[in-house]
């Protein structure tokens, strides 16, 4: 009984790899041509769905941005009017008026 889940579940993974490489469009297949991943899905069952899965995959947006802002550094950005330098400045300056 377990080799038959096994065995469906690795039926299902390598039909998901198949038709999500066929459904993919063209232009955000990864490192080979489409018919190219889909010829090693199909010929490389198990194997040629990890590939697919780890290289072929479009990757997703939220990986693209956060692979564009890796190497820069984030600007420094206010959290709070606190710890806004110019906002204190101001604040001084409004407070000094008042005071005359």
């Amino acid at each position: 009984m377990p080799s038959v889940l096994i065995g469906l579940a690795l039926l299902a993974f390598w039909l998901y790899c198949l038709f999500d490489a066929i459904t993919t469009p063209e232009e955000d297949v990864r490192n080979v041509p489409k018919m190219l991943w889909v010829l090693i899905v199909v010929l490389i069952p198990v194997l040629g769905g990890l590939l697919w899965m780890m290289l072929g995959r479009p990757l997703s947006e939220q990986t693209v941005t956060r692979r564009r802002t890796a190497g820069r550094p984030r600007p420094s950005v206010p959290r709070g009017p606190d710890d806004d330098p110019d906002f204190l400045r101001d604040l001084d300056r409004r407070l000094r008026r008042e005071d005359d």
